[in-house]
């Protein structure tokens, strides 16, 4: 009764999907982790391999912990910014920044369970904390771990944002999904940097979301500096998923463009000032990354 009413409760929330597993180690990802942290392809994201034991173990960040619980949220919007004469900004950054949003949905779910419950221990997570979530969503039965990299969902697609709980409360787990990306190769093709050339497994440095955003050391050397028009974050391997053909357009009016957004093109991007650039994304996730980073990310497709 409770966990029936906790995913009721979630789908309230506007979560699109709901699922439960026990809270054990991540022992099967070890080899991988292990070998992904020795031959350092974290690119210069270091905070994979500091804190690698707690993301094999949640446990070690809830002691006592017997439930993972993964949410996900969908992101799919109703229309898109026009693409002709433009550079891209990726859809999860259409609108608010996804973690604020999210991390109060989990709470007011936490304190949900509370109510049905009484005292328990809890911690929430949405791209906050050494968390494993792709893995837990598989783990949990919401999705599956695709040859992009990323959670798919046979009804719902790729767009989702991912959210975790770990509690000491015990529930009944689900089922954990299985793969279903079978012999397609869309994704992997449709990555112009060859991002994706191993199948299930994202070279990072190359990854175009990576370099728009994460990179903090420049471009190498021995990758082109274009992006393919992207200045911030990359959708073109969900773009090119058959499971999207699912997604349906999210309720969320938060992660809306605004009118503003939707009707820049290229020479609006060009001359863009910095006091442009902090109204236009204010509390957005791109603000974050500077205006100076973001200009130089529409000089590098300006050619």
């Amino acid at each position: 009764m409770i966990k029936s009413s906790i995913i009721q409760k979630a789908s309230e929330l506007g979560f699109s999907l709901c699922g439960f597993a026990r809270c054990t180690p991540l022992e099967e990802l070890r080899p991988f982790y292990d070998t992904f942290v020795t031959e350092k392809r974290f690119a210069s994201m270091q905070y994979l391999e500091r804190y690698a034991a707690q993301r094999l173990d949640p446990g070690r960040l809830l002691p006592g912990a017997q439930t993972v619980i993964s949410l996900a949220l969908n992101y799919y919007p109703p229309e898109q910014i026009p693409t002709e004469d433009n550079f891209i900004i990726s859809r999860y950054a259409y609108g608010q920044d996804y973690h604020v949003l999210i991390r109060e949905r989990m709470e007011q779910l936490v304190s949900h369970m509370r109510m049905l419950a009484g005292d328990l221990h809890a911690r929430a997570f949405v791209d906050s904390g050494p968390v494993l979530e792709k893995a837990w969503a598989q783990r949990c039965g919401i999705g599956w771990q695709g040859k992009n990299t990323l959670l798919i969902n046979r009804s719902a697609g790729s767009f989702l944002f991912l959210g975790i709980i770990l509690t000491d409360l015990e529930m009944e787990p689900d089922l954990s999904e299985t793969d279903h990306c079978g012999d397609c190769d869309k994704c992997i093709h449709a990555c112009p940097a060859g991002a994706l050339d191993t199948a299930y497994q994202l070279d990072i440095p190359r990854c175009i979301a990576y370099r728009t955003i994460e990179n903090k050391t420049g471009a190498s050397d021995d990758l082109p500096s274009n992006t393919a028009g992207r200045i911030y974050g990359c959708d073109l391997c969900q773009d090119a998923c058959p499971w999207n053909r699912f997604a349906a357009a999210h309720k969320t009016p938060a992660f809306l463009p605004s009118a503003r957004l939707s009707e820049m093109r290229k020479s609006d991007w060009t001359a863009l000032t910095e006091t442009e650039f902090n109204v236009l994304f204010e509390g957005s996730p791109v603000k974050r990354l500077g205006y100076a980073r973001f200009m130089q990310n529409i000089r590098n497709n300006a050619d």
